[in-house]
């Protein structure tokens, strides 16, 4: 799609097509709606980065926890979104030997434990390396500063979709 088609939706086709870009929250393409129109892809991703900072603690801790877990059980029995299988697969996620399932599973497990939701990153902007050396360090951050942490790298999915959806003139 062109940015201006996107402009040209309805709310109800505006949700429809972009609900899905934050996910399984719906409701950031619900309240970015109001944005419309923007000029560009840059601006389109900041309306609906604003409406998820917007949101209140609860909704964003709802849609971080609607994430998966990398390299989990869903991934593993075929059942995430589409976006998020192509995007797990990008960093080799579908491919794991054995030692690197049960570390991922262990480092997930940590990480839920201690901070309530799953470990999310942009899996595009990395490598398994990149990503275990990542889990390991955020272990280490405070419960506040992860929430953070997590928020702005819902975000960087959400850019990476956008621009996989929407053509630049």
């Amino acid at each position: 799609m062109r940015i201006d088609q996107i402009n040209g939706l309805s709310k109800d086709d505006f949700v429809a097509t972009l609900g899905g870009i934050f996910e399984h929250s719906p409701w950031v393409a619900e309240r970015a709606y109001i944005a419309l129109p923007v000029p560009d892809l840059a601006a389109l991703h900041r309306a609906m980065a604003a409406a998820m900072a917007a949101a209140s603690r609860e909704e964003q801790l709802a849609l971080l926890r609607a994430h998966p877990d990398l390299a989990g059980k869903l991934a593993r029995a075929g059942r995430l979104t589409e976006a998020s299988t192509a995007e797990q697969a990008s960093a080799g996620l579908d491919l794991l030997t054995q030692e690197e399932f049960e570390a991922f599973s262990r480092l997930n497990t940590a990480y839920t434990e201690k901070f309530g939701h799953p470990f999310i990153i942009a899996v595009r902007e990395n490598t398994k390396a990149g990503i275990l050396a990542a889990f390991e360090r955020r272990l280490a951050h405070s419960a506040d500063q992860e929430f953070t942490t997590a928020l702005d790298q819902v975000s960087r999915i959400a850019l990476h979709r956008l621009t996989a959806l929407i053509e630049e003139a």
